[in-house]
C-alpha cells in the first residue's frame, strides 16, 4: 500500500520509525509536511497538491500534526478524508483531542473518571469558581498546551488567583483542576492502537517537579496495567474518536483518572522503555483501515493547466 505520514519534520524519531516500520512491511511510505500541502475544493471535487504535484493513489494517512499547526493540519487531513483516504486519526478527533476543555467534557459525559475541573471567563466569577473546586493545591493549565507547557501548580489560594489573573491578562484559555497528591508526581502513559493498549509505561517526575513528561526530565519505566486501567485508556480514546492515542492516567484513591488524551503521542520514550514495536502496530492499524474502507465515488479535480 501507499502510505503518507503527515509530519513537519522527517528527522523526528517518531516519523522515522513509522517510515521504517511501513517499509519493512513492504509498503511505500512518504513523509508530507502538512504546511506544504495545498488544496482545491469544488462541488464534489477535492484535490491536494504537494510541492507542485498532485497527490494521488494514497491508501492511508497517519497524522503526526504538531499543536502549533493543528488548524491547518486538520484541514489537510479532512481533505484526504473527503478524497476517500483512510486516516488513523480523523480530523475531527484531532480537533477534539487538542481542546482540553472539550475533551474533558466528552469524557465526563461518558462517565470516565478525571480530576475535578473548573472553567470560567469573567474575572468577577473567580472567587466562586475556585469555591466550586475546593482548596489548593490547584493545577492550572492552558486549554491548548502540550508536553507540559502551560501547566502550573499553585500551592496556595493567593497563588492560584495570581496565575489566573496573569493568564486572563494575556487572554489565554485555561482551566483549573484539583491536584491528585497521592499520584506523587507520576502518571501512566498508555499507547492505544485500535481497541487495545499495545504498550504502557510509568512516568515519574524529577525531584521538585510535578509534571512527569519526559520532555520535562521525567523518568520512565515499564509498568503492568490493571484491567480497569487498560479498559479506561481504550474507552477514553474511543470517546474522543482516536484510533491511535496516548492516554495519560493517574492512579488515585478513587481509581484511575484520565489526565490527558494525546492525538500524536511520541514513540521514542515508550519504545525505548518497553521494547515494543509500537510503530509497527500503528502501521498495521492504518493498513487495516485502508483494506476495509469502502471507496468513495467522488470525482477527482482536474489538473489546472
Amino acid at each position: 500500500m501507499k502510505l503518507a505520514i503527515l509530519s513537519r519534520n522527517s528527522k523526528l524519531y517518531s516519523t522515522q520509525r513509522l517510515v521504517q516500520a511501513g517499509r519493512e512491511r513492504g509498503h511505500t511510505v512518504r513523509v508530507l509536511d502538512p504546511l506544504r500541502c495545498y488544496m482545491r475544493i469544488g462541488t464534489g471535487q477535492f484535490q491536494l497538491n504537494y510541492k507542485g504535484k498532485q497527490l494521488t493513489g494514497i491508501d492511508a494517512v497517519i497524522p503526526r500534526v504538531g499543536a502549533s499547526v493543528t488548524r491547518y493540519g486538520s484541514a489537510v487531513l479532512r481533505q484526504f478524508e473527503l478524497m476517500g483516504v483512510a486516516t488513523s486519526n480523523s480530523s475531527d478527533a484531532l480537533l477534539r483531542a487538542r481542546d482540553k476543555l472539550r475533551c474533558y467534557q466528552l469524557l465526563a459525559g461518558e462517565g470516565i473518571g478525571l480530576p475535578d475541573t473548573v472553567f470560567g471567563d469573567n474575572p468577577d466569577d473567580t472567587a466562586d469558581l475556585m469555591s466550586l473546586l475546593g482548596g489548593p493545591p490547584h493545577v492550572i493549565k492552558l486549554v491548548e498546551g502540550s508536553q507540559g507547557n502551560g501547566v502550573i501548580l499553585a500551592e496556595g489560594l493567593s497563588s492560584s488567583r495570581s496565575v489566573i489573573e496573569a493568564f486572563r491578562g494575556i487572554y489565554a484559555n485555561f482551566l483549573v483542576q484539583e491536584f491528585i497528591a497521592e499520584a506523587k508526581g507520576s502518571d501512566l502513559r498508555c499507547f492505544v492502537v485500535g481497541d487495545r493498549v499495545v504498550a504502557a509505561m510509568h512516568r515519574q517526575a524529577e525531584p521538585g517537579e510535578f509534571r512527569s513528561n519526559l520532555h520535562r526530565g521525567g523518568q520512565a519505566s515499564q509498568v503492568e496495567l490493571s484491567a480497569a486501567e487498560s479498559e479506561m485508556a481504550v474507552r477514553a480514546a474511543r470517546v474522543i474518536g482516536l484510533g491511535v492515542a496516548g492516554v495519560d492516567l493517574l492512579r488515585s484513591r478513587r481509581g484511575p483518572l484520565v489526565l490527558e488524551v494525546n492525538a500524536s503521542p511520541g514513540l521514542e520514550g515508550i519504545e525505548g522503555v518497553t521494547a515494543v514495536d509500537v510503530a509497527g502496530a500503528v502501521i498495521e492499524h492504518a493498513v487495516g483501515l485502508a483494506a476495509g474502507r469502502p471507496v468513495r465515488r467522488r470525482r477527482s479535480a482536474k489538473r489546472q493547466k
